[in-house]
């Protein structure tokens, strides 16, 4: 055992979580490699050949980095556990009409929890990852905050993970730019990773295409949907669709309609199988309610309406708001509309970089 302690790292195959497990390694850590298999391919069903976190050369990737730096590296079949709780909430939230978010799903309810319980089976001290964001002991509690390249921030991915998780977790790459860990790869020799295509789809979609996905996955489900209405916002039938579970909040493009005006979903209304479409103003809302909260930097608010950036999606660059926790629910009030907000997507709440807690968007509206 070294001084610093020893330390159970995710590794996908990936150049940010070798990098991190390589930095980690350098600093005196005593470095254990784990990859998790998540998803068997062959019974997706999808037309794109294996990538990703889960192939066959990127658990050889990974195991490769270890047996140059001599560290341990394990496989652990997480398949049945992932696809229990990811896989069925991704259906089951589409077809309640919602569009779920199955990577913070996993983050906090899959994968922190399947490392730290491997972590203790191998007398790990700690775990680390390869996301862009940073952690510090504040106050008594654990705040994550976003990662100095803020173009590659995945903060709003970690507002789930619970302080007793957090409190075991270290991010190496937190104060780093991606050309910072592509350089310290090509300086170790590395090259093949920095060459190595990055991967952006959901793990167990890597063709993209959820529609399909759930066609597949949910027997008889065109059936049960088709020919449902698209309807303006006053009520006027304007066409046949597909099936409600095949579109999501904001969706411009596929829908087969002429309007005479750019069109988006406006709304999904799951029990008469309606999708709503409105225009680029009617998308807006400045208002929503999210629950399932986990609080990150401070442990609750109530009774502190808070100033807030507030985020709705991954790649939202966030909207001013003030926040009021009641009971178990936040109340968002945005400074300015927000376009597309859909619920079963994640809310992430911002003080500066700080992130104060998160929560599943159920409903939004517009406030007078």
């Amino acid at each position: 055992m070294t001084s610093k302690g020893r330390v159970l790292v995710a590794m996908s195959g990936g150049i940010d979580s070798s990098v991190a497990a390589v930095l980690l390694h350098e600093q005196g850590y005593d470095v254990i490699g784990m990859t998790m298999k998540t998803w068997d391919y062959a019974s997706a069903g999808g037309s794109k050949k294996e990538t990703g976190c889960c192939s066959l050369d990127s658990i050889n990737d990974a195991r490769d980095i270890a047996v140059q730096l001599g560290f341990p590296h394990y496989i652990i079949d997480i398949r049945e556990e992932f696809g229990d709780y990811v896989i069925n909430h991704f259906t089951d939230e589409y077809i309640a009409g919602r569009t779920p978010n199955p990577c913070v799903l996993c983050n906090t309810h899959i994968k922190w929890d399947a490392l730290l319980r491997r972590a203790d089976k191998l007398g790990c001290d700690f775990i680390a990852t390869g996301h862009y964001a940073n952690i510090r002991e504040e106050n008594g509690r654990h705040v994550i905050s976003k990662g100095k390249d803020h173009n590659k921030d995945q903060s709003y991915a970690l507002w789930g993970i619970s302080q007793e998780s957090l409190s075991r977790t270290i991010f190496p790459l937190g104060h780093l730019h991606k050309t910072e860990i592509r350089q310290m790869a090509m300086d170790r020799g590395f090259e093949a990773l920095v060459k190595k295509a990055e991967s952006y789809e959901i793990c167990f979609i890597p063709d993209n295409d959820y529609r399909g996905f759930l066609k597949r996955r949910v027997s008889g489900l065109e059936e049960q949907v088709a020919g449902g209405e698209f309807v303006l916002e006053d009520g006027t039938v304007v066409g046949k669709h597909e099936g409600y579970p095949f579109y999501t909040i904001g969706q411009r493009k596929g829908l087969g309609v002429a309007l005479g005006f750019p069109a988006f979903v406006t709304r999904i209304e799951k029990d008469t199988n309606r999708v709503i479409l409105g225009n680029y103003e009617q998308l807006a809302k400045n208002g929503m309610n999210v629950g399932k909260l986990n609080m990150v930097k401070y442990e609750n608010l109530h009774g502190l309406p808070t100033e807030t950036i507030t985020k709705v999606r991954y790649n939202d660059p966030g909207t001013a708001a003030v926040i009021e926790q009641v009971g178990d629910k936040m109340l968002v009030q945005f400074h300015a509309g927000v376009n597309a907000i859909a619920p079963g997507q994640a809310a992430v709440f911002y003080e500066g970089d700080d992130v104060i807690g998160g929560g599943w968007i159920e409903t939004s509206f517009n406030l007078d």
